[in-house]
């Protein structure tokens, strides 16, 4: 028997449509009328999801939106089909370079929380622990937009289904678009997602065939987003930024902050909580652990020991020495020969030519990265692959304990779409590397490999979870690994705490952000690194002392990221050199 999905019908003229697998409720398509009715008729749903339905898209097929419901996940939508792609703009202001800023291909399946209320099916526990729209935007597309971030940064694994929509809908789609269309030719000049050709800044509409018209914002809905979900400082950060750069005039921006500055601000739900589940794991899962390692024996021996008590015996773990010969120790295959040790030997240093390597040999269907100076528990395999079957993810990703730094920021407490890429404690399906390719050489001896090919794969269209309760304890070793190359010096967690240490972008962070994000993404994400330079935790005559040494530091700090920025529009005319699985299998 199929499950019960309840309708509810987005029309003006209040008529409802037949639809056999449910309910069906109609409302306005406006934020007021939908919160209501969501508020109203939810205690009373028996159903296992709702679905959200724009009358203008035509009848939802119930067979698509059954094979929905059985798709990973807890929410399903078409929000990047339906012009909700970039949106809100001013988000570039605020989180310019997070992973899900960046939007991947409309036209496949992946990770997305720019939905739209017009094609959305949710689960109903979902929306009785998550709220629904809240009702004071004035754009469906607002509510929608919030709603989507709101649920995504607290733990509702939420999917982009392209086919949940047709293409080509109604004559009434295609007047409104051409019309919508011609307003948002009148905005500003912006740029594409690549950073290399021009797309209008504050109206970036979609270049789907559908729908191109639904993604128009009002900069007050955009204003209220970056208040309710990132509070009062970062709206007038915002604002500044936005008024600074030609976003928005300082007319339409005084405009809007003077209709949201009294607005409460939404409380902020607990992180969702997952049906809890017992998967089993497949049988024989055949796993290779991969660990490069550089001058690190005593941390290498302790891991390796602890894996020899794992409850998932791996197929293979495949060391790769970059230790310089006349300091290398050859006596770890003797050593742990009741392990299915195999270890390569590499003259020249770097990481990701080392785990490349690696990869070019494993024969596994599993590939758990670690580092080489970590303690794990004996159920680490066994958990990374029950979370993979728990949610019909491609990628597990835990988390670490670093050795003298402080609790786990919040949002590494609970399970969540993962929008990082550890390679400390990591384990992906070998054939999402297939798509997403291997690690770029362009990081080689700098910072971020991990990042660049974590965007690869979420881009591909993989699922990636966090799970926090996969954890295991980082030494953070005083020597070997990238800090052979100085690339780790200074990082954010002692640039909070030493007066005189700025966490400024290397070279290879930069070279990251040009590849992936727009211009103005990447320039905003500069600013931000710099306001960074004048934090500090600690009391107030410290955060003053800090405020006064980075103002001096200020001319320094400019030259050092323009600096950088050279060096790494230098790297883009020889990067990326990125192999593909089956290019070193051959």
């Amino acid at each position: 028997m199929p499950e019960q999905i309840d309708l509810i019908w987005l029309s003006q003229d209040r008529t409802a449509p037949r639809w056999s697998l449910g309910q069906v409720w109609v409302t306005e398509p406006q934020p007021l009328s939908l919160h209501h009715l969501v508020e109203e008729k939810l205690s009373e749903s028996e159903a296992a999801a709702w679905l959200f339905w724009d009358a203008t898209l035509g009848e939802p097929k119930p067979e698509r939106v059954q094979e929905a419901l059985k798709r990973p996940g807890d929410l399903w939508h078409a929000g990047l089909r339906l012009g909700m792609r970039g949106l809100p703009g001013l988000m570039d202001f605020v989180h310019p370079t997070w992973m899900l800023n960046r939007d991947p291909d409309h036209n496949i399946e992946a990770t997305s929380w720019r939905l739209s209320l017009q094609a959305c099916l949710v689960r109903t526990d979902v929306l009785r622990q998550m709220g629904g729209p809240t009702p004071t935007f004035r754009t469906l597309a607002g509510a929608s937009l919030e709603m989507g971030h709101r649920y995504i940064t607290r733990g509702v694994l939420m999917r982009h289904l392209p086919w949940l929509v047709e293409e080509g809908s109604d004559g009434e789609t295609e007047k409104r678009r051409n019309g919508e269309t011609e307003k948002r030719r009148d905005g500003e000049a912006g740029r594409r997602r690549n950073g290399e050709v021009e797309m209008p800044l504050r109206h970036r509409f979609s270049d789907s065939p559908i729908h191109q018209f639904s993604s128009s914002l009002p900069f007050e809905d955009e204003l209220r987003f970056v208040y309710y979900r990132f509070g009062r400082f970062w709206v007038r950060w915002a604002l500044m930024r936005a008024v600074m750069s030609r976003y928005v005039s300082l007319k339409e921006a005084l405009r809007a902050w003077r209709k949201i500055k009294n607005e409460p601000r939404p409380p902020e739900p607990t992180p969702y909580t997952h049906p809890l589940l017992n998967p089993a794991i497949p049988s024989e899962p055949r796993v290779s652990v991969l660990i490069p390692t550089l001058d690190r024996y005593p941390y290498l021996r302790t891991l390796l020991s602890q894996l020899r008590q794992q409850t998932v015996k791996p197929l293979e773990i495949i060391v790769v020495d970059q230790t310089p010969s006349e300091q290398r120790e050859t006596s770890l295959a003797e050593e742990f020969n009741d392990l299915p040790l195999r270890i390569i030997y590499r003259d020249q240093p770097g990481q990701c030519s080392s785990r490349n390597a690696g990869l070019c040999q494993a024969r596994g269907d599993f590939i758990l990265f670690l580092d080489d100076d970590e303690e794990v528990p004996p159920t680490l395999i066994e958990d990374h692959l029950k979370t993979l079957e728990r949610f019909r993810a491609d990628v597990s990703s835990g988390v670490a304990d670093e050795v003298g730094a402080g609790p786990l920021p919040e949002a590494f407490t609970y399970l969540r779409v993962s929008d990082v890429f550890p390679m400390g404690n990591t384990l992906i399906r070998k054939d999402v590397l297939y798509r997403s390719g291997l690690f770029d050489l362009a990081y080689e001896r700098g910072q971020r490999a991990d990042g660049d090919l974590g965007m690869r794969v979420y881009l591909s269209g993989a699922l990636m979870v966090l799970n926090p309760n996969i954890r295991i304890l980082h030494h953070h070793a005083p020597r070997g690994g990238l800090r052979v190359h100085k690339a780790r010096v200074i990082t954010y967690a002692s640039s909070r705490k030493y007066i005189t240490h700025r966490h400024l972008p290397s070279v290879t962070e930069i070279y990251l952000a040009k590849r992936y994000f727009t211009p103005r993404q990447v320039r905003e994400e500069l600013w931000l690194r710099v306001l960074g330079t004048f934090s500090l935790k600690g009391s107030w005559w410290r955060k003053i002392l800090k405020v006064l040494v980075s103002t001096v530091y200020l001319p320094h700090t400019l030259w050092v990221i323009r600096t950088r920025m050279r060096e790494a529009i230098s790297m883009l005319r020889v990067y990326p050199q990125i192999a593909r699985l089956k290019e070193l299998w051959q």
